[in-house]
């Protein structure tokens, strides 16, 4: 699978998906620095790592992929829940990358200079994303499903 950016997306996308999505980061921001006020900015930082518009981006993945099916004739549902699901697995993913960058900031950070500190964390956090999205997809190669010849 190769990554690459359909820009022709940017069409598709109605003016009020894109305020759904500003919304949802606006108010996930304003809930981060409410905690950030309460329990201090290392409570808060923990809220920082989750994607602030992933509610807005999985509702309207689901809407556009219901939209298409329905173009064809078909309900779209299932179809739309499962690029959800799927999109939900990536951020969790990438999650997972923010997760070890931000731990090894702040195990390093007091001892060490901070351009040091972060250029590591970059790439650890490169290396943990990358060894994630590989291992879905050879988790995916030996799945039980795919063995028995029904694709996901």
């Amino acid at each position: 699978m190769l990554v690459h950016a359909d820009l022709s997306a940017l069409r598709r996308t109605r003016w009020h998906e894109y305020l759904v999505r500003f919304l949802f980061g606006g108010a996930i921001t304003a809930a981060t620095g409410w905690v950030g006020h309460e329990w201090g900015p290392g409570v808060a930082g923990l809220f920082l790592a989750f994607p602030a518009i992933f509610p807005a981006a999985a509702t309207l993945i689901e809407a556009h992929e219901k939209r298409r099916k329905h173009d064809l004739g078909l309900r779209g549902t299932r179809r739309g829940r499962e690029a959800a699901a799927l999109d939900a697995s990536g951020a969790a993913r990438g999650s997972s990358g923010l997760l070890v960058f931000g731990l090894l900031v702040w195990w390093l950070i007091p001892d060490h200079s901070a351009a040091l500190v972060l250029g590591i964390a970059t790439g650890l956090w490169l290396v943990t994303a990358t060894l994630g999205w590989k291992a879905r997809h050879l988790g995916h190669r030996f799945s039980p499903k795919r063995r028995s010849g029904r694709a996901l």
